[in-house]
């Protein structure tokens, strides 16, 4: 895989996974923090691309890396799960509150994000095993907000459709909030589906 000759440095260098996950919280603080300033200085916005991009390739590779040392422990996954709310929130919340959508758009979209994340581990805890299924997982979440990124440095207007505008970031904060949503609404069927049909509910 591509990310094979960072996992072998990171395991020769004998780098904890947990460590990889919790420098990957901090980049996403500081993405959030850059995304909040980033609003008229494209520097700023530039460095909250670099920030996501590296909580994006330290979140992909920490769990690779504890498998990798044989390390990997059910406290770890649940330790990189809580990262990864608290780095969605980190993000998302920089982008709202910095302006390139209103406060309450911001909510919807941070609750769908939650609410779709909760679900997918929830059931678990029901028996059905862990859902990634449906329309928005986080990865998508991180390549709609770099891509948006990359467009707003590019042309940092607002970008019009049905009489309402906004800048390209704040345009994905509303297809992540609605994909968020109907993910939502995918893994409860899922679910819903997956109990009714198990031969224990029958």
């Amino acid at each position: 895989m591509v990310t094979d000759p960072f996992v072998n440095v990171f395991n020769d260098h004998k780098v904890s996974p947990n460590t990889l996950s919790l420098l990957s919280l901090v980049f996403a603080l500081f993405a959030g923090i850059s995304y909040y300033f980033s609003v008229t200085n494209i520097v700023i916005l530039l460095a909250a691309l670099v920030f996501v991009l590296l909580n994006s390739f330290l979140d992909g590779i920490d769990g690779a890396l504890a498998r990798r040392m044989g390390c990997a422990s059910k406290y770890g996954d649940f330790l990189d799960h809580v990262i990864d709310r608290y780095a969605d929130v980190f993000i998302i919340s920089g982008i709202f509150f910095g302006g390139y959508v209103s406060e309450g758009i911001g909510a919807i979209v941070i609750i769908g994000v939650l609410l779709a994340s909760y679900l997918g581990t929830q059931a678990q805890a029901v028996g059905i095993g862990r859902v990634y299924g449906g329309l928005m997982g986080r990865a998508d979440r991180m390549v709609i907000i770099m891509l948006a990124t990359c467009i707003q440095i590019a042309y940092p207007l607002q970008i019009g459709a049905g009489g309402i505008s906004y800048s390209a970031l704040g345009w994905a904060l509303i297809v992540i909030g609605i994909a968020s949503h109907f993910t939502a609404i995918q893994r409860i069927w899922y679910t819903g589906r997956s109990l009714n049909e198990s031969p224990k509910n029958k």
